[in-house]
């Protein structure tokens, strides 16, 4: 059963690389690359979506996801629209209803970032800008209880703009536990990667019967 690891904005698949490389079942893990998704097409949160269910589709089994962020918001969009596909969830700093106000203020730093901070992040300064635009309406709430499947919320414990959210996603959804990740913020598979590959391999171990 492949586990699928997906990375946030402004992240690469390498940022998975040394908490993969920690876990038990490196051999069936995949991280998949967001941007190469969509090349050549509109950097739209709707065309992201389409090509990330499809490469989750083209697995016969169900998958496990594990998603970072934005990743976490595919997983999550995922898994409402494909619940027999989804074998369990791990959802990091994952916002169920966008914050706006966070979203536009973000918009209005990267309109000031020089264009080349965005070379290696793979998304170019105007997907940034777009597909930050296109997020802004998502809210997942109505869908949550519909999700039955093993899921672990993990927030950092200084990433204050998402802690609360988590933790209220862990207690709507109907078989989710919460973790805090203590002395990191927001991207734990890169500051944490031994703690967060401890936690990932316990929940597996304990809520996902192979």
């Amino acid at each position: 059963m492949k586990q699928i690891y997906v990375h946030g904005l402004g992240q690469t698949p390498d940022s998975w690389t040394k908490t993969i490389a920690h876990t038990q079942n490196r051999e069936q893990s995949v991280c998949l690359d967001l941007p190469a998704l969509i090349r050549g097409k509109q950097a739209t949160y709707q065309n992201l979506y389409a090509a990330f269910s499809d490469a989750c589709n083209k697995y016969d089994e169900p998958v496990d996801l594990c998603g970072l962020s934005l990743g976490g918001v595919l997983v999550l969009n995922y898994a409402i629209d494909h619940l027999e596909k989804v074998h369990s969830l791990v959802l990091i700093a994952t916002p169920y209803k966008m914050p706006r106000h966070l979203l536009r203020f973000q918009n209005m730093l990267f309109r000031f970032m020089p264009k080349s901070m965005f070379q290696e992040m793979g998304f170019s300064k105007r997907d940034f800008l777009q597909l930050c635009k296109t997020m802004m309406p998502l809210d997942f709430s109505d869908s949550l209880p519909q999700i039955s499947c093993p899921a672990l919320v993990i927030c950092g414990e200084k990433d204050t703009a998402n802690k609360k959210s988590s933790v209220k996603l862990a207690n709507i959804l109907v078989n989710a536990e919460f973790h805090e990740l203590k002395d990191t913020g927001h991207e734990v598979n890169t500051e944490a990667p031994e703690r967060l590959a401890t936690v990932l391999c316990s929940f597996y171990d304990i809520h996902i019967q192979r």
